[in-house]
Formats: structure tokens, C-alpha cells, sequence
């Protein structure tokens, strides 16, 4: 009888925590694409290998190293008329030592991708436990590689379950710029935006292009942001230097309530 108790008591304890756990996401979902207020963007750096070069370059970082995803993120705002002038603020945080649990890869099942994000939630409350609320705060753990030449880095992941990032980058100076891309594209993720390319890399025609219904379709001269390559013929695609070189689309703009849906409709048939 005590033990038939104690387990009803445990099961009964466990769902109130993730009931508390669904409604907090809930309201979290909410407050971070209102844009009633500015979003902020916390970047956790972190030498993932330990590497001499790596740990100079995060000592090297300033806030202002970031500072033009705030300047796209206003300058596509104000492309679709949002209210609020600047809709994200994006400061750099402490260097986080502890590494998060690895990522899954590209391969992995449904199943896996759940209990890894459910690790990574749980360690990011551990390793960032501040009193900042998080309602309004997506927290970007940047986790820095060695620069090599022809060196791929393993896929980055942005969670709209908790407003988190994991980004993998590289620690060099001469990558700022398509580090600060990665980081934008994750961030949207993180309130709603779906990516906008195929298994291969390449843009989708026509929501992951710039520009679809420009005359001469090629080359296209901006990267949508969730797609992330600008599309130089109808196979081939390349990486943009900068956010400059990038745009928020119509449909991406949709999914973050930059725009309801008969606001969109309009610039579609417009």
C-alpha cells in the first residue's frame, strides 16, 4: 500500500512538473514572437577543443562583434513594417566551460533528437543559472572550432522549445561575418522560422530565394536567411560573406509574426 503510494505520488509529481514545464513553454512561444518588446540575444562562446588560437580569439570578443545581427534584424523589420525599431538586442555572455551534450547527427531519429534537446534544456539551466528571465531572451551557445582550410563543421541547431542555440563556428577573426549568418539562422529558429533548403544544401525555389521573381532568375544576388546560400544557377549555390548579403522572406516573415496571414497573402499577390 505505501510503496502503490509512493509511486502515485511520484507520477502525480512528475506531471505537474511538465505540465509547469508546457505552460512556461507556452508563454514563452508567446511573449518571444509578439514583438511587443526587443528579443535579447545572449552569445555563450565556448572552445569546444580546447585550442590556444580558439581561446584568444573568444578573449578578443566584444559585444560589437555581433552587432550587425541587430542591424538585419531591424533593417528586415522595417521592411515589413514591424512597430518595434529594433527587435533584437544581442550582448555576449560569460564563456560557458562546461561542453552541452553533442548534438545528434544528421541521421538520427525522431526519438534521439527529443531526448538530446531535452539534455541540452536541462544543461543549459544548469550552466547559465542567472535571474535574467528567459521569456523574452534566446540564449546562443557558440561553440568555436579551429579554422582549417576545406574544414565542414557538423550541423548547428536552434530550439523553439526553450529559445536555445547550439552553433558550431570557427574562432578566427577573417569568419566573423558568416559566423554572425549562422547564428541569425539558428536564432530564428528559435521563434518560428523553418528552413528553407533542400537535402543537398541548396535553396528551395521559390521560398528560399531572395528574389524569385526577379526577370533573369540567376544569379541571385542575396541569400534568403533560412536558406542560407545564394543560389547561382539552378544546382549550384554559394555562401554569402555577410548578413548584408542576406534578406528575410515573405514566408519566413509569416513564421516569425512578422506578418499575419492576410498581410502575407497580399505581398504574395502584390
Amino acid at each position: 500500500m505505501i510503496r502503490t503510494n509512493f509511486k502515485t505520488i511520484r507520477i502525480l509529481f512528475l506531471l505537474i512538473v511538465l505540465a509547469i514545464v508546457a505552460l512556461y513553454t507556452c508563454e514563452q512561444r508567446r511573449a518571444s514572437r509578439s514583438w511587443f518588446k526587443t528579443l535579447e540575444i545572449t552569445i555563450y562562446p565556448i572552445n569546444v577543443e580546447n585550442s590556444p588560437s580558439v581561446e584568444a580569439y573568444i578573449r578578443s570578443l566584444k559585444t560589437e562583434n555581433f552587432a550587425m545581427i541587430d542591424r538585419f534584424m531591424a533593417r528586415e523589420a522595417k521592411k515589413y513594417g514591424l512597430i518595434l525599431s529594433r527587435p533584437t538586442k544581442t550582448v555576449l555572455g560569460p564563456e560557458i566551460r562546461v561542453l552541452p551534450p553533442p548534438a545528434p547527427k544528421g541521421s538520427a531519429g525522431i526519438l534521439a533528437n527529443i531526448v538530446w534537446s531535452i539534455k541540452f534544456r536541462y544543461w543549459a539551466w544548469k550552466n547559465t543559472p542567472d535571474n535574467k528571465s528567459n521569456l523574452r531572451r534566446t540564449r546562443m551557445f557558440v561553440l568555436y572550432h579551429e579554422a582549417r582550410d576545406n574544414r565542414r563543421l557538423a550541423h548547428s541547431y536552434g530550439l523553439n522549445k526553450g529559445l536555445l542555440g547550439y552553433v558550431n563556428a570557427f574562432g578566427a577573426q577573417q569568419q566573423q561575418g558568416q559566423n554572425n549568418i549562422v547564428i541569425a539562422h539558428e536564432f530564428l529558429h528559435t521563434v518560428g522560422a523553418l528552413d528553407k533548403y533542400d537535402p543537398n544544401g541548396n535553396p528551395i525555389y521559390p521560398r528560399g530565394y531572395a528574389a524569385p521573381d526577379q526577370p533573369q532568375l540567376y544569379p541571385q544576388k542575396k541569400a534568403e536567411i533560412m536558406a542560407g546560400r545564394i543560389p547561382v544557377s539552378e544546382t549550384e549555390s554559394r555562401m554569402p560573406r555577410s548578413l548584408k548579403n542576406c534578406v528575410i522572406g515573405k514566408e519566413t516573415a509569416l513564421e516569425i509574426h512578422w506578418l499575419n496571414p492576410d498581410q502575407y497573402r497580399t505581398m504574395k499577390q502584390g
